[in-house]
C-alpha cells in the first residue's frame, strides 16, 4: 500500500546491523544499534531497514506508520510462509508485535497500500535453540492442544464445503446460500494459520477488490457474488466450487505442518480481531450475503481458544491482563449472542443499524488493545549472548 511507516523490530540479543538491500536503504540511527532494534521506515516506494542480523528467539516489532495510507508489515520464511504480520496500520499510528523466530533466512516486507508482494529486505537469524530450551512446558502443551484444534477445525470444514460445492454443482441456489456461512466457520476460527502458508488464502478467501493483477478470482467470495448478486449458478461456478474443495483439502492436509508457537498463537488471536475490525464490522467481508456476523463470531471463537490455552501462564505473569481479557471476551460474546437466531444463524448484517455497528466496533477495540499484549506475556526470555 502506498503508505509509509516505521517498523521497529526489537530482538534480544542483537548481533549486527543490516545493510540495505535493493529498494531499501540502511539507517544507522543510534537506537537501532544500541538498543537491539530493527527500524524499518516504509514509505510509498521504499523500505529503509537499519538492522537485519539477529539471534534466534524473541523478536519484537514496533511498527509506526509515517505515511499517508494504511500499511502492513510481514516477516516471511522461504516460500512466503508468514512468520508474523500486522495489517491495517493507519497513517500516523503504531503497533507492537512479538514473535519467536528460529535460525534461518527471512524477509521483512513493507506493503504500501496493503497490496502486492511488498518491498522486501533480508533478515538473517542466527544462533541455537537456547530460548526454546528454556520454554515453559505448559506452553508446549498449549501449542500441542492448539495444533489439535486447528486440525480439528480443518477436518470439520472440508465436509461442509463439499456439501456447499455439491449444492452449487446441482444449481440449488437456496441450499448453497444456506451452506455458505457454515462452510467458512472453521476457516475463520483458524485463519492466521491458514494464511501462514501464503498460497492458500488468496485462492479461497480473496474479496473482489483484493484480487491482484493477473490473479484469477476464485474461492468463497466469487461464489458468494454469483449466489446473491446474480441469483444464478453459471457453468464456471461449478468448476470454481470443485476448485474450492480441492484448495481446502490442500489446507486440511498441510495444516498439521504449520509452524506454531505460543507467541504465534497470541499474535494469531490479535490478527483475528483485526480481521473483525477491518472486514466484519465494516460489512466488507461478506458484502453480498451479509453473513458477516457468522464470520465475526468464528473469529472471536478462534481468538478465545488460543487465549484460553495460554491463560494459565499469562495469569502468573500478568493477572490484570487475564482479568481484562476475561471481561472483554465475555462482553463481546454476549453482544454477539443477541444477534444469534434460534436456528444458529446470525442476523444479516445489512439489518444491523449504524448505531449497532458502532457498538460492535467499540467492543472489538476494547478487546483488541489488551489482546495485543498477550504475545509479550507468553514470549520466552531471549537467550543471553
Amino acid at each position: 500500500m502506498p503508505s509509509a511507516r516505521t517498523v521497529t523490530v526489537s530482538v534480544l540479543p542483537l548481533t549486527a546491523l543490516l545493510l540495505a538491500t535493493a529498494g531499501c536503504s540502511s539507517s544507522s540511527g543510534g537506537s537501532g544499534g544500541s538498543s537491539g532494534t530493527i527500524k524499518v521506515t516504509a514509505s510509498d516506494d521504499a523500505c529503509q531497514v537499519s538492522t537485519g542480523t539477529v539471534r534466534a528467539g524473541q523478536v519484537e516489532l514496533e511498527v509506526k506508520n509515517t505515511g499517508s495510507k494504511v500499511t502492513e508489515v510481514y516477516i516471511y520464511a522461504p516460500g512466503d510462509k508468514i512468520v508474523t504480520e500486522r495489517e491495517n496500520i493507519g497513517p500516523g499510528t503504531g503497533s507492537t508485535l512479538t514473535a519467536e523466530i528460529k535460525p534461518g533466512s527471512y524477509e521483512i516486507a513493507c506493503k504500501p497500500g496493503m497490496t502486492g508482494d511488498g518491498i522486501r529486505q533480508q533478515l538473517t537469524v542466527t544462533g541455537g535453540s537456547a530460548a526454546a530450551a528454556a520454554a515453559d512446558p505448559r506452553l508446549d502443551a498449549a501449542v500441542a492442544q492448539y495444533r489439535h484444534y486447528v486440525q480439528e477445525q480443518a477436518d470439520a470444514t472440508v465436509p461442509v464445503v463439499a456439501q456447499f460445492a455439491a449444492a452449487v454443482r446441482a444449481g440449488d441456489v437456496a441450499r448453497a446460500q444456506t451452506l455458505f456461512a457454515p462452510s467458512r466457520a472453521g476457516w475463520e476460527r483458524t485463519e492466521p494459520v491458514a494464511e501462514s502458508f501464503g498460497d492458500i488464502d488468496p485462492k479461497t478467501d480473496t474479496r473482489e477488490d483484493g484480487v491482484e493483477a493477473g490473479q484469477q478470482w476464485t474461492g468463497w467470495h466469487r461464489l458468494e457474488k454469483s449466489l446473491w448478486v446474480n441469483g444464478a449458478i453459471a457453468p464456471e461456478d461449478r468448476t470454481l466450487a470443485d476448485q474450492l474443495v480441492t484448495d481446502l483439502q490442500d489446507w486440511q492436509t498441510r495444516v498439521g505442518t504449520a509452524d506454531i508457537t505460543a507467541t504465534s498463537m497470541a499474535n494469531g488471536a490479535k490478527e483475528l480481531l483485526d480481521e473483525v475490525a477491518t472486514g466484519k464490522v465494516t460489512g466488507e467481508e461478506d458484502r453480498y450475503s451479509h453473513t458477516d456476523l457468522s464470520d465475526f463470531a468464528a473469529n472471536v471463537d478462534g481468538a478465545k481458544e488460543a487465549y484460553d490455552l495460554l491463560k494459565a501462564v499469562v495469569a502468573e505473569k500478568d493477572p490484570q491482563l487475564v482479568q481484562t481479557l476475561d471481561t472483554e471476551f465475555a462482553d463481546i460474546q454476549a453482544l454477539l449472542a443477541k444477534y444469534r437466531q434460534p436456528d444458529g444463524t446470525y442476523t444479516p448484517y445489512d439489518q444491523v443499524t449504524e448505531a449497532e455497528r458502532k457498538t460492535f466496533s467499540d467492543a472489538v477495540n476494547a478487546l483488541a488493545e489488551p489482546l495485543s499484549r498477550l504475545a509479550v506475556a507468553v514470549a520466552p526470555a531471549s537467550p543471553t549472548p
